[in-house]
């Protein structure tokens, strides 16, 4: 996927067929407009386009990190991606000139898929029925939607964000279409797992929700690889702590133990599927309980494991 940074920057596709959203999570809600969005650009010969926005034009905390994004998005099929920057200056923009100059003079849109309640243009003034009524006047094709519901709750990434936060993975993986993960970069740690036995890789998560702190059977993504492990989220323990300081003391650690892998992956990014939770969090005054019990939980998670 060829992903382009900024509406200026793009030039003229074949018929692109245009997914327009925000696409925070990639959820199921996304993921029909995206793939019937690829399945389109397939059968006329044109070209797949999601065109999204980043920072989040709500301001809200992101579900997945644009990156993360970029890469479930890939994932489906879709040929270019186009990054809006949602600048002050870009929030001003109207409603109105937004089709007529980025999708309509910029882009060359042929269709235009979208969500039925995707909201845009300065003070969210434009929807789906503006986009029907200028469509006629531009010349492009338009298909909308419906919101998908869980129950009688529309499905949404901010919905999705709340149910990880409160460690409800099952529903939110069945919303999001595939596992709870977290995608980061592995950073240099104090290296104490390897010193007990099983050594880890932390993670700096990108700002990405994060589920309750605990210990997780996990599957680990690197690059074309698909690896087996266990994945800690909670404070570091008391004893590597008490010359580390305050502050640091309550952030959230994350690390994972990849099983029968030892190399350096020290600047590398990974992506960790929560599976399933293997316990709460626990503290541990000293090393010889703590090695013993990250044990059983690699024992119960190649157990989880075996059955996925």
């Amino acid at each position: 996927m060829k992903i382009i940074y900024g509406i200026n920057q793009v030039k003229r596709y074949a018929k692109p067929v245009v997914a327009l959203g925000v696409f925070d999570g990639v959820h199921i809600g996304h993921r029909v407009v995206l793939k019937a969005a690829v399945k389109k650009a397939n059968d006329i010969g044109g070209t797949a386009m999601a065109v999204t926005f980043y920072p989040h034009p709500q301001g809200e905390g992101s579900l997945h990190s644009l990156e993360h994004r970029l890469r479930l998005v890939a994932e489906l099929g879709i040929d270019v991606c186009v990054i809006i920057n949602f600048s002050r200056a870009f929030a001003k923009v109207s409603a109105q000139d937004f089709i007529k100059n980025i999708l309509v003079r910029r882009l060359n849109t042929y269709y235009v898929y979208v969500g039925s309640n995707f909201r845009f243009g300065r003070g969210a003034s434009g929807d789906f029925k503006l986009l029907e009524k200028l469509s006629g006047i531009y010349g492009f094709r338009l298909k909308a939607f419906n919101v998908i519901k869980a129950g009688t709750r529309n499905i949404s990434s901010t919905y999705i964000r709340r149910l990880i936060s409160k460690g409800n993975l099952r529903m939110a993986q069945r919303l999001l279409g595939r596992p709870v993960s977290v995608f980061g970069t592995v950073v240099r740690g104090v290296s104490f797992g390897r010193k007990l036995g099983f050594p880890t890789a932390n993670i700096d998560p990108h700002h990405e929700v994060l589920p309750p702190s605990g210990i997780y059977a996990c599957r680990v993504i690197l690059g074309k690889d698909k690896l087996n492990g266990v994945c800690y989220i909670g404070r570091q323990p008391e004893f590597l702590m008490k010359n580390s300081h305050t502050s640091r003391k309550n952030l959230k650690h994350v690390e994972v133990h990849i099983f029968n892998f030892n190399k350096p992956i020290y600047g590398k990014e990974l992506e960790i599927q929560f599976l399933k939770k293997i316990r709460k969090e626990r503290r541990f005054a000293s090393p010889g309980p703590l090695a013993a019990q990250i044990k059983k939980d690699v024992k119960v998670s190649r157990k989880i494991l075996s059955r996925h």
